[in-house]
């Protein structure tokens, strides 16, 4: 049983082409354990792989980013990596208003549509991009029509107000470094259960205090769970078992 577990890394980024195995050894060694989460079929290839070296604690997810949408969507790829059982989820996929051209939009919600079927056939659970307020509307609108399983909206970003339409369908938010450093989401903390938050890092990017300035690993991960303990004024040992206990149901695991 791992101590913290980082359920969206992008380790599979050419960011560590230099000390890959270095990186995951520093964070396996620390019990922390790690999900890489592709973008489009290379970096889900990269990230299915590297799961296999590893017998515990490495894992993956596949899927196409939003801002992907000029590519197509290799579903038959995509499907031979879903049998891995390694691999524990579809994504990261959803919907990316923020610096998208209009014409993008239809084709971002048709990849996204079948990105949710592909989950449903599958059984596997959702990693979702989703960013922009017009984006989470869209995005609820097109998960309660189509999703048939559960799912993460990674790197929450919104308000309780859209927290809570994502929570009434039953789905997770996680929290990235960003929480260690801004306070736009303390009150998103606080006010959701704790049994349907989880911690991550998406390193590279968005390194928490005490390390920023640096590249994001997954070892930082242990700054975000002490920061959500300390947001929701909560014992950090019963947060910290929480949240494995909460990435374990969602992604079985084991």
């Amino acid at each position: 049983m791992p101590e913290y577990i980082d359920i969206h890394a992008h380790l599979n980024f050419p960011d560590y082409e230099s000390d890959r195995k270095e990186t995951i050894k520093r964070a396996l060694d620390e019990n922390v354990w790690i999900i890489n989460v592709g973008t489009d079929i290379e970096s889900s290839k990269t990230a299915s792989e590297l799961a296999n070296q590893y017998e515990s604690g490495v894992y993956a997810i596949v899927g196409q980013h939003p801002t992907d949408n000029e590519e197509d969507f290799h579903d038959s790829e995509f499907r031979t990596l879903l049998k891995n059982e390694k691999v524990v989820a579809v994504g990261e996929c959803g919907l990316d208003y923020f610096r998208s051209a209009p014409e993008s939009i239809e084709r971002q919600k048709e990849i996204f549509i079948k990105q949710i079927e592909l989950a449903n056939e599958v059984g596997k659970p959702l990693m979702l991009h989703i960013r922009g307020e017009k984006a989470y509307k869209d995005a609820y609108e097109i998960l309660k029509s189509h999703a048939k399983v559960a799912a993460d909206l990674h790197f929450f970003a919104g308000d309780w107000e859209i927290a809570k339409s994502f929570l009434d369908l039953g789905f997770r938010l996680s929290f990235t470094g960003v929480i260690t450093f801004a306070r736009d989401y303390d009150e998103v903390i606080k006010k959701a259960p704790l049994d349907m938050i989880m911690s991550e890092t998406d390193c590279p990017f968005v390194t928490p205090m005490p390390y920023r300035g640096k590249r994001n690993e997954p070892l930082y991960v242990k700054e975000v769970v002490k920061s959500l303990a300390e947001i929701r004024g909560e014992d950090p040992e019963m947060v910290k078992k929480q949240l494995i206990q909460n990435a374990y149901q969602l992604f079985k695991l084991g």
